[in-house]
């Protein structure tokens, strides 16, 4: 797909980061280059190199030249702790680790430090971006390759990738503590492009700010979806609002994919318009911006609802541009495939449900998942028996093939701009000697989306804020609670079905803190 871009456009420029412009001639070039060193590192099709990186042209490089050599890309989250990157690396089978040590915003070689390598032990080799190499006690002795040196390697021309193929694999909140793994395929990567660049009116001319870090299907839909049109990424290697308000005036920018809190930054920069943005397709994370739509359009600025998540791709569906606020602001709209069904089925018998009736949402089409890797019985349960997936969300169905999304079924969070099973924050929180049984809720806050613990102290123990949040700091940052409160029981519900605990009941009391 992005041969052929490259093959209509050559010398248009496809990354812009910095001073630092590369065509898309240079690009394909520069990952034929890198997958020929690979090959001649001893990759094969079917190997993984796990990517712990910030957004760069080197991230998009390395991507491109993976795929060509057939060999997996494990997306890591870039502010993961040393828990979570051990879990994944190892976990997905990585055989190379790609990251930049000491770059601002991700302590790398600090968080690799903490790992055990018997912890990795199908990991062979690290691949270093950035300057110069930094120490890393307890991996002296793990190979280095500077990814500069793969530029000068001898390029692999031909590509040996398959539609079925593994492609990328993203993170995602399961029933369990740990993260689903799941694994999207080279054909349904590619499909979901064009479809997304079709749908959003992305073409040669558009110039799109990558903000989103592409570590996650938010941020890695938008940025294939951009090259697959001949388009140009400017790319942000860490969120700051009144930079990213400067690089939208400065390469007149017309379109980009967003939070809500990180539109808010970027509005809260300056009073200045911006005259060469169409529109941001945005997300709503944060129930304390709830006003960002009608707040952007007194700037000027025309944000589009959306849905996705990483089993259908982000941008699986928007809001028409020509909406009203009061249907921009909903998450959901038409999906962008033509090939793309959603339905809305009763949750406890399966029975499809007609028009404005909500229920739980099922969506089908070519940008669906191949599989939670390692977890067959888990991929199973997610799929209908006519190949519907089951989303776990809340949502009503429209006219004209529309949906509105209106939260999830589960109890799944929304930390971060990230999807985060509370079952993970309860479970860390039990381990500590104090805490005998703990409920974790989000709530909104200036800052974004937070975690709050409500705790059963242990026995002959109280409570202790400063030791729980010391505790959480092996916690990536958005999943530590801002507050811990102590309570003798949680809210609770009897069933037919056995006890239930009344998370709303819980967030009114976080809510209601201050």
């Amino acid at each position: 797909m992005l041969d052929a871009a490259a093959q209509r456009h050559p010398d248009r420029v496809s990354l812009i980061w910095d001073d630092e412009l590369i065509t898309y001639r240079q690009m394909v070039k520069q990952a034929a280059n890198v997958a020929g060193g690979l090959k001649s590192l001893g990759f094969m099709p079917g190997d993984r190199i796990a990517f712990w990186l910030p957004n760069m042209p080197a991230y998009v490089i390395l991507l491109l030249a993976c795929a060509r050599l057939g060999v997996t890309a494990v997306a890591v989250n870039t502010r993961f702790g040393a828990g979570e990157v051990a879990d994944i690396v190892g976990r997905a089978g990585a055989k190379a680790l790609a990251l930049w040590p000491g770059f601002d915003g991700i302590a790398s070689q600090d968080i690799l430090a903490r790992i055990d390598p018997l912890a990795l032990p199908k990991l062979e080799m690290l691949i270093e971006m950035g300057g110069g190499a930094v120490a890393t006690p307890g991996w002296e002795n793990a190979p280095r390759i500077r990814f500069e040196a793969l530029l000068d390697d001898p390029p692999m021309d031909a590509s040996l990738a398959a539609p079925d193929m593994d492609c990328a694999t993203f993170t995602t909140s399961g029933t369990t503590s740990a993260p689903k793994i799941v694994v999207q395929a080279h054909g349904s990567i590619a499909r979901h492009a064009l479809d997304v660049a079709a749908g959003f009116g992305f073409g040669p001319e558009t110039v799109s700010l990558q903000a989103l870090p592409l570590c996650g299907v938010f941020g890695f839909a938008q940025a294939m979806a951009v090259l697959a049109s001949g388009g140009r990424l400017v790319m942000l290697a860490k969120f700051d609002g009144p930079l990213a308000a400067g690089l939208i005036r400065q390469w007149n920018v017309d379109s980009f994919a967003a939070s809500d809190d990180m539109i808010q930054r970027i509005l809260d920069a300056g009073p200045e318009p911006f005259p060469s943005l169409k529109f941001i397709g945005y997300a709503a994370f944060n129930s304390a911006l709830d006003d960002i739509v009608e707040r952007a359009q007194a700037r000027g600025v025309t944000l589009r609802g959306l849905y996705g998540m990483s089993e259908c791709m982000a941008l699986y569906s928007v809001r028409p541009i020509d909406a009203s606020v009061a249907e921009r602001k909903k998450g959901g709209g038409t999906p962008v495939s033509p090939e793309a069904r959603v339905r809305v089925v009763d949750p406890e018998t399966g029975a499809v449900l007609p028009m404005g009736e909500a229920g739980a949402l099922e969506v089908a089409g070519p940008s669906l998942f191949a599989r939670y890797d390692g977890n067959p019985d888990a991929t199973g349960a997610a799929f209908t028996e006519d190949g519907f997936f089951r989303t776990g969300d809340l949502a009503r169905l429209e006219p004209d093939g529309a949906f509105e999304f209106l939260g999830r079924m589960g109890d799944v969070l929304r930390l971060g701009g990230f999807l985060v099973n509370p079952a993970e924050i309860e479970e860390h929180l039990q381990a500590h000697p104090s805490v005998h049984a703990a409920q974790v809720v989000a709530i909104g806050t200036p800052q974004g989306m937070r975690a709050v613990a409500f705790v059963i102290p242990s026995e002959g123990h109280d409570c202790d804020e400063t030791a729980l949040l010391a505790h959480c700091g092996s916690l990536a940052r958005y999943k530590k609670p801002v507050r811990f409160v102590a309570v003798e029981a949680f809210p609770i519900t009897e069933s037919a079905n056995g006890v239930k605990i009344r998370r709303t009941d819980l967030r009114r009391m976080a809510e209601a803190l201050g």
